[in-house]
């Protein structure tokens, strides 16, 4: 069973410090980790870092982590930097 973890708002430099402990702080248990980015109005390099960082956390962790539901704003993003691949889409 996954746990689904939900952002909203802005992915930006100006939110990092606030998201960084929600996206680390993992749900318990040893299921997967799936972000929910379909409210998120805007993501930039800061943000990018910290999906990049979470996904790593979880890794170490041996969780499956993926982003599951996005904005236009996070796929044109991840598409750009060629991060696709982080969404279970093809690149």
């Amino acid at each position: 069973m996954s746990a689904v973890v939900r952002v909203d708002g802005e992915l930006t430099i100006y939110r990092a410090a606030e998201l960084k402990p929600l996206l680390l702080a993992l749900p318990p248990g040893d299921g997967a980790i799936e972000l929910d980015l379909a409210q998120v109005s805007e993501i930039d390099t800061a943000g990018v870092q910290l999906l990049l960082l979470a996904r790593r956390e979880a890794q170490a962790l041996s969780r499956p982590w993926q982003i599951g539901a996005r904005s236009a704003a996070v796929d044109d993003a991840l598409a750009l930097l060629g991060l696709r691949h982080l969404t279970g889409a093809a690149a």
